[in-house]
């Protein structure tokens, strides 16, 4: 596993979904209740990026079918979709999001 820069630490405001791309992987990322979140940003139903979606509470919903995704942990939350979404792990240093990917 290895850090990558993702995107500065005040591009993502309380309750919203940023979409950026870190070493080749689309990766959403979200601040939630003050903390930092990454997960996967390609719905597991169909194609289709959550950044593009609507973040409730501590869940993202999916902008073509409504599927909700758990932030924190990826897990499906509502239907169609039944895979979870990647969650990453991640961290602020010197103002900036890192994420924590498989190295390729």
């Amino acid at each position: 596993m290895a850090w990558h820069v993702a995107a500065k630490a005040d591009e993502v405001a309380e309750g919203e979904v940023l979409g950026v791309v870190v070493d080749g992987e689309p990766v959403a990322l979200y601040r939630v209740g003050g903390e930092v979140y990454a997960t996967s940003n390609v719905c597991t139903h169909e194609f289709a990026l959550l950044s593009d979606g609507y973040v409730d509470g501590d869940c993202i919903e999916c902008p073509v079918h409504q599927a909700r995704f758990h932030i924190p942990t990826g897990d499906v939350r509502s239907a169609p979709a039944n895979e979870p979404i990647k969650p990453f792990a991640t961290k602020i240093e010197g103002g900036q999001i890192l994420v924590e990917l498989p190295e390729r």
